[in-house]
């Protein structure tokens, strides 16, 4: 076990201090603003330091990346609508209970819009298609409490559709792709997998056989990766044990190895967690790993729901908790 502790009021500093450097890699990353509050939000909720950043403040950026032709958000105050943000914005409202100040009805349509006959679903009216879509799609439909209207498209066949595709997404070695016949990754099994939950057909997964394939991502430094032969990196602690805990089989990979390969990715002058231990931090791997870490019980932080990467008292008190297993949360480590 390492002596590395998390350091947690560095990293509520961070996550404070990252709209204050506006550099050019700050204005190249606008495509991925909206998200970026929605990982920095979760990962102060992970540390029990929501009120970290100012709630109208982050709740009116999240109204001003409103793109009114498209009906639903965009990443940044001009850009175009698209489902990864419809997400992120929806999300962020509903941590912070002012989901009633957007226009659901709306955001409804533009999803529904992007399922197509396949029952692939598309990122935006450019057509791009991927399971993480058919994920973000149904999380949102499930968070804004309009499932039923997925029942509607296609002459009432929408969820079947919808279904189909996820399922045909599935692999012989028990993992995902981005669509049938695509390769095995690990975030694509998390999608799917989850997918599956909000759809309440987890029945369709081999448990052991997913579960074998996703403990394999653990390499002997104890970090996981997302595909055979890669490299192990911080945010796959989230993507394939959030897998994991839904399928019930997070005791199959070395907790206290994970842990230390998380801790010693910490940048511990400046706060932020990086990709792997030496690498630069950024907001995408503080709450992925973060995340990782909660799920596996480690000491002081919040749960966290591994089907929508929310914390667990939110999704719980709307009633939308679906099945999954974490470790108990130690006492201390080490």
């Amino acid at each position: 076990m390492s002596s590395i502790r998390l350091d947690t009021d560095l990293h509520v500093k961070y996550i404070q201090n990252l709209d204050e450097g506006k550099d050019l890699a700050y204005h190249l990353t606008e495509h991925l603003r909206l998200n970026g509050v929605y990982w920095g939000l979760t990962a102060l909720c992970i540390m029990d330091r929501q009120d970290a950043l100012d709630r109208e403040a982050m709740i009116a950026y999240v109204l001003e990346c409103w793109d009114d032709e498209a009906g639903t958000f965009g990443a940044h105050p001009g850009h175009d609508g698209h489902v990864l943000a419809t997400l992120s914005g929806i999300q962020i409202l509903v941590i912070q209970d002012a989901l009633h100040r957007a226009n659901v009805d709306r955001i409804v349509n533009f999803l529904l819009s992007l399922v197509n006959p396949d029952g692939s679903v598309s990122g935006d009216g450019f057509g791009e298609s991927d399971t993480r879509f058919s994920y973000i799609f149904l999380q949102s439909l499930t968070l804004l409490g309009r499932m039923e209207a997925l029942d509607a498209l296609y002459d009432g066949t929408g969820r079947d559709l919808v279904l189909a595709n996820i399922r045909g997404s599935m692999n012989f070695d028990g993992g995902f792709g981005t669509e049938p016949g695509a390769e095995s990754h690990g975030g694509q099994v998390w999608v799917c997998v989850a997918a599956l939950a909000l759809l309440d057909r987890l029945d369709l997964v081999d448990r052991d056989l997913t579960g074998a394939w996703l403990s394999e991502r653990q390499l002997p430094n104890g970090g996981l990766n997302g595909r055979p032969e890669k490299l192990e990196d911080v945010c796959y602690s989230w993507w394939d044990l959030a897998g994991m805990s839904i399928i019930g089989r997070l005791e199959w990979i070395h907790r206290d190895k994970l842990i230390d390969f998380i801790l010693g990715a910490q940048d511990l002058e400046g706060g932020g967690i990086a990709d792997r231990p030496g690498d630069w931090v950024d907001v995408f791997h503080t709450v992925f790993g973060l995340a990782g870490l909660s799920l596996v019980g480690y000491p002081g932080l919040q749960d966290i729901d591994p089907v929508y990467c929310m914390p667990a008292k939110v999704i719980d008190k709307l009633g939308l908790r679906k099945e999954y297993h974490t470790l108990p949360r130690m006492a201390s480590y080490p």
